[in-house]
């Protein structure tokens, strides 16, 4: 018995693809890379401040984590505003009284581009973080907090290092 043309054309068909069972990788691969930007995005639920590796922060047992606000950075030589270089630290010694005019224009201009809408609108809610060595001068720390609280900001936090529980453990028993 003659087979017919399409009885021919699939015994082809199907003796071209036999044995050939193949993996497409080209859509499991599209998953998995939603899946990590999905995962990446969603993972942080805390705001990492910038790393400043010349900086050494003090040590902490406080349990609060960070929130998004305004950076300060106070470095060995600049006072660095949201990663802008503000004003020279030896100059900022060097002037009297408290306050820093390059700081505080700095602080204002972030007012409507850092903060979140409610802290734009209520004083008390604004938050600035500095961060600076452990060994900066007090003077100049309280340079840096007095021209916080004249631009308007309310809260101010020092960003320091967590101790570990070990070491908390250590000074309770010391006490």
């Amino acid at each position: 018995m003659a087979k017919s043309a399409r009885a021919k054309r699939m015994d082809k068909h199907h003796r071209r693809n036999k044995g050939s069972g193949a993996l497409n990788l080209v859509s499991l691969m599209d998953i998995f890379t939603i899946l990590v930007f999905f995962l990446l995005v969603n993972s942080s639920d805390v705001e990492t401040l910038p790393n400043a590796k010349d900086l050494q922060l003090p040590e902490s047992i406080a349990e609060e984590k960070a929130k998004e606000t305004v950076v300060i950075i106070i470095g060995k030589t600049d006072l660095i505003v949201q990663g802008n270089p503000v004003a020279k630290i030896a100059d900022i010694l060097e002037t009297q009284g408290n306050d820093i005019p390059e700081l505080r224009e700095a602080l204002m201009s972030q007012n409507d581009r850092v903060l979140r809408r409610e802290a734009q609108e209520n004083i008390a809610a604004r938050e600035v973080t500095i961060m600076g060595d452990k060994d900066i001068s007090y003077r100049l720390l309280k340079k840096v907090m007095a021209t916080c609280t004249q631009s308007d900001y309310g809260q101010i936090s020092l960003a320091v290092l967590q101790k570990s529980s070990d070491e908390l453990d250590d000074i309770q028993a010391s006490r």
